[in-house]
């Protein structure tokens, strides 16, 4: 029954061979429990990949509960392979974010575009076509040479294989800060648009249908990837190399465009990529779904490597595979559609009725588990928690107003820190106009989509201020979902739904754990009053280097309804004449900020505060002025304050700005207060605009090239020419990368 050099079943209780693959003795203890013996190597493996964090979320399911997941517009939410929300006449977007942060760590060129193709799989398996990827990434200072290093191949990985399968990379972030040295984040979203009548699930159902493999052969690359991604990285990680799986674009294609059409099969049963944990995750859950078994013949799985053994080809992650059920005597249908993409295509196994998962290999079973044990009956830990002293610290802390001596220069300097510097560097790379639905370009506040044939667009944005949520958590949390609707509402769109990558250090730390329950407390909670449920994602846990974590960083996804292309908005200044707004109030707010940052080398004190219903007020305010054609421009004021949005509206313009000021000069022009936005409007819309919003007027566009700033006094606070503060923010990032200091 066993393989020749693989341990037997005892040998892997005595020696604790299963604690190599992540299962403590405790968890062995249970499996042996579920199964009435001790599991043998293949066995143990399965249930290993299966109850990884990465796959089983056994750390964070306590807290991924509190999340809002149903809405009238919630057609799938989490649970499948990507979320579903309605956007009307029967159609609907389709949408997930992914991280693939360990094996970007080590190979950032094949993590990067693995990462890509997983979730663009993750949201064609539910039958929708992809039309936009975004992606968020955090790196470290880009003084490291290895730091450059890691970003150079990670942004390159993500155009690759983004720009060879055809599908546009629109918007995304990316912000470096030294706590991700040693651990890079990399999450990728991918957008997709479906007709209600072609959604799919991931089931497995009917006893005797057959169940398919179709795509790319398996090899062994990405053994064990999910449970190298619930493990601290350490210096030994490079190491594990051959744990990062190797990606063909191509092949993802043709896959792409067969599974499309195999969604209009009636004999179609179910299908579910095959991503972390390969045909284990996607076997034993379609299966258990659908409260049926499954037995596999593994001697009919494609094999790229001689001599597989059950244990390698059932942990494989290799790319750009599919496992389909179909109904019995219909493969002939399938195999058509395959065929005539030039995928390889076998029939594999069988749906049973027993809700066994059960494996053959050369005429022996290697593995019979029940099914719902791997997929459903995986240890739910509540972790203990524990507030970390620094947090204690950091709210006693009362700090006076930043001392600047000079706001111009410092205004050239906060536009070239890399985090606020212009991002072209990267997103030149990607083809982002490919199949011209393109409406709103990388570099405005959200990504715009057009839906072909309607007068509807879709806006994306994933964002998230990882420095607030070091400060304070729970208000980081809800600042990063308050922050995504903004630039949806910037950009002429009604929040949908968010879908959200959890990347957080290890779960086992008390510490850590609190910043994971806070920071999930207070997205839950301006989800649930911005109206926007969450309708899947991640968890990426362990982003430790060391024993160092990486910052708090729960990115969220989120997409927005533009309800006609007349609503579509962005920041970048129109016409000389219009009228300046600010809407929303200004405090003092330097706690995380960019400025303190760069004042004091690290961030201390309080984060900005959020009052939600404030926020969703001025959200609503703005785009029912917007959906009314009040609005030429708009733009939400977020890293640097007013002084970087002014810039940044300015930029690319032949336009400069009068504004005027009439409080203190830096909290004005630095601070980074929540829920405000610059506003430009025509003259004629100035009674409507001031009736129907709080918003003051803070100055008018000129045709000067030259943003003047005075203050109330009447005292000249500085001329800015804006080729210089656009020098300045575009010379950053190259000029960096370029240096080989």
């Amino acid at each position: 029954m066993s393989h020749m050099h693989e341990p037997t079943p005892e040998m892997i209780k005595d020696q604790k061979v299963y604690s190599q693959m992540g299962l403590t003795d405790d968890e062995f203890g249970m499996v042996e429990k579920i199964l009435g013996r001790t599991p043998n190597y293949t066995e143990t493996g399965l249930f290993s990949v299966m109850w990884s964090e990465h796959c089983s979320y056994k750390n964070s399911k306590p807290v991924l509960k509190k999340f809002p997941i149903t809405g009238e517009r919630v057609l799938q939410g989490p649970g499948e392979g990507a979320g579903i929300v309605d956007i009307g006449d029967e159609q609907a977007v389709v949408f997930k974010i992914e991280s693939h942060n360990h094996p970007s760590a080590i190979e950032p060129y094949q993590g990067a575009a693995t990462g890509v193709g997983g979730i663009i799989r993750d949201v064609f398996s539910m039958g929708a076509r992809p039309i936009a990827l975004l992606n968020s990434l955090r790196f470290g200072e880009l003084s490291n040479p290895k730091v450059k290093y890691l970003f150079e191949e990670v942004v390159a990985g993500i155009a690759g294989y983004g720009n060879c399968i055809g599908i546009p990379t629109v918007g995304g972030e990316v912000q470096f800060d030294a706590s991700y040295d040693g651990n890079p984040l990399v999450n990728a979203m991918c957008v997709g648009l479906i007709d209600h009548k072609d959604i799919q699930k991931g089931i497995a159902s009917g006893a005797g249908n057959t169940v398919m493999y179709v795509g790319a052969s398996t090899g062994r690359d990405g053994i064990h990837g999910a449970t190298f991604a619930s493990e601290e990285l350490t210096d030994a990680s490079d190491e594990k190399r051959p744990a990062v799986q190797v990606g063909d674009p191509f092949m993802e294609k043709l896959l792409l465009e067969a599974c499309l059409e195999l969604v209009h099969c009636d004999s179609l049963v179910g299908i579910q990529d095959m991503g972390a944990a390969g045909l284990t995750s996607s076997a034993s859950e379609m299966a258990s779904k659908a409260g049926m078994g499954l037995e596999m013949n593994l001697d009919k799985v494609p094999q790229r490597e001689k001599g597989m053994t059950p244990y390698e080809m059932m942990l494989s992650e290799s790319q750009e595979r599919m496992l389909v059920v179909v109904k019995k005597g219909h493969e002939a249908e399938i195999k058509e559609i395959t065929d005539r993409w030039g995928l390889l295509c076998k029939e594999v196994g069988v749906v049973t009725e027993d809700k066994r998962f059960r494996l053959l290999h050369k005429g022996e079973v290697v593995a019979d588990v029940p099914v719902d044990a791997l997929a459903e009956e995986a240890p739910v830990y509540h972790k203990p928690s524990r507030i970390p002293d620094y947090y204690i610290e950091n709210q006693q802390i009362h700090r006076p107003i930043p001392v600047v001596e000079d706001a111009k220069e410092m205004l050239y300097t906060l536009l070239s820190q890399p985090t606020i510097s212009s991002k072209e560097w990267v997103f030149d790379q990607y083809d982002y106009m490919v199949r011209t639905n393109t409406v709103v370009a990388p570099g405005s506040d959200a990504a715009v989509v057009r839906v072909r044939g309607t007068r509807k667009a879709l806006a994306m944005t994933t964002d998230c201020n990882s420095r607030y949520l070091y400060l304070d958590p729970e208000v980081g949390g809800q600042i990063a979902v308050a922050e995504a609707a903004r630039n949806i509402v910037c950009s002429g769109g009604e929040p949908l739904a968010i879908t959200d990558c959890l990347n957080f250090g290890n779960p086992e730390k008390p510490e850590i754990f609190w910043q994971i329950e806070k920071a999930t407390d207070g997205m839950s909670e301006a989800c649930r009053m911005l109206n926007a449920p969450v309708i899947g994602g991640n968890v990426s846990l362990y982003n430790e280097t060391n024993g160092v974590a990486v910052y708090p960083t729960p990115v969220v996804g989120m997409v927005g309804l533009v309800h006609d292309l007349d609503h579509v908005t962005t920041q970048a200044f129109k016409e000389e004449g219009n009228l300046i707004y600010m809407l929303g109030e200004t405090g003092e707010d330097f706690g995380g900020s960019e400025l303190q940052k760069y004042l004091d080398g690290q961030i201390s004190g309080q984060a900005p505060t959020l009052n939600l219903e404030v926020e969703k007020e001025l959200q609503n305010q703005l785009l029912t002025a917007i959906q009314d054609g009040l609005v030429e421009s708009a733009h939400d004021l977020a890293e640097g304050g007013l002084s970087v949005a002014l810039a940044e509206s300015l930029i690319g313009t032949d336009f400069g700005a009068n504004v005027r000021i009439d409080g203190d000069v830096t909290t004005d022009l630095f601070s980074e207060t929540q829920s405000r936005f610059l506003v430009t409007i025509k003259g004629e819309h100035q009674q409507a605009f001031e009736q129907r919003t709080g918003a003051t007027l803070i100055g008018e566009v000129t045709g000067t090239g030259v943003l003047t700033v005075m203050h109330e006094d009447e005292t000249h606070i500085f001329d800015a020419p804006v080729q210089e503060l656009e020098a300045a923010w575009k010379g950053a990032i190259p000029c960096l990368v370029k240096s080989k200091a």
